[in-house]
């Protein structure tokens, strides 16, 4: 008699988005139901034009939109299992969520190693647990060991973002908000951070939803991909299935004879429209 196979449980998200709404100054309706998950361990790409509402999904989960006179008025956010939207930005972090904000924002009086001492601040450590928390920093970017005394206000555009995550890793995060890692950077540049934020992926565990406005180049390290435009999502899927979809090639590199188009004029954008069903 051949075994009877029991179905396997559904994975639970690491983090779960569920159907989120963000109003800034009560009036501006930024985000409109927007659900995401992210597994543990997994690289999860957030994709869409500027002014889709890739920063602001970041900030909606890293409680950072009250700064700026924004609220998640609907839907929840968990992270491993628990609800994290009503939570501190420092309790947040205290929990292993981080956020490396888009423009890196280093303390630039500060030098490439204070700057990064300054991401284990929510932590009670000695000098040792901190000194081998520094040489594991500097052992995945190397570039900022060489630097590490100098002033990070006149170090490069390429080493401020390394510096930038850097600190984030002090804070021994279990998941890593990024947002916009490429921007301002030279392409050798661009592929340097990505490598090394999957080397962190593969090699440290660590989680990572990452905004992007290079597309490609962000499916080519993700695992996952969503796409968003005007606060909705419209598309996800695996990275290798998006990165050969049709309307994502002509949205977002032009490759087409009648020019870029609006996935509203696509069939298959039409097909995705899940919250009209």
């Amino acid at each position: 008699m051949s075994a009877i196979l029991k179905p396997q449980p559904a994975k639970q998200a690491y983090l779960a988005v569920n159907n989120i709404e963000v109003i800034y100054d009560h009036v501006i309706l930024v985000l409109k139901g927007v659900s995401l998950s992210v597994e543990k361990g997994k690289i999860v790409a957030l994709l869409g034009a500027n002014g889709a509402g890739k920063t602001t999904t970041l900030k909606a989960i890293s409680n950072l939109l009250r700064a700026e006179r924004g609220d998640v008025t609907k839907g929840t956010i968990e992270f491993d299992g628990k609800r994290i939207d009503r939570l501190s930005p420092n309790e947040l972090v205290r929990m292993g969520v981080c956020q490396v904000m888009e423009g890196r924002h280093c303390f630039e009086h500060l030098t490439v190693e204070e700057n990064l001492l300054t991401g284990a601040f929510t932590r009670s450590v000695g000098r040792i647990e901190l000194k081998r928390d520094l040489d594991l920093v500097y052992s995945y970017f190397p570039r900022l060991k060489e630097r590490h005394a100098s002033l990070a206000g006149y170090t490069s555009g390429g080493e401020q973002q390394m510096t930038a995550i850097g600190r984030a890793l002090m804070a021994q995060p279990k998941m890593i908000l990024l947002d916009e890692p490429s921007m301002g950077l030279a392409p050798q540049l661009v592929e340097e951070i990505f490598e090394i934020v999957r080397n962190l992926n593969q090699k440290e565990g660590v989680s990572f939803l990452l905004a992007e406005q290079n597309t490609m180049v962000a499916l080519r390290f993700a695992d996952y991909g969503y796409i968003l435009e005007n606060g909705r999502v419209v598309m996800d899927g695996e990275a290798s299935s998006l990165r050969e979809n049709e309307d994502v090639k002509e949205f977002y590199l032009g490759i087409s004879s009648a020019g870029r188009k609006n996935f509203r004029d696509t069939k298959f954008y039409r097909r995705r429209k899940r919250w009209l069903s």
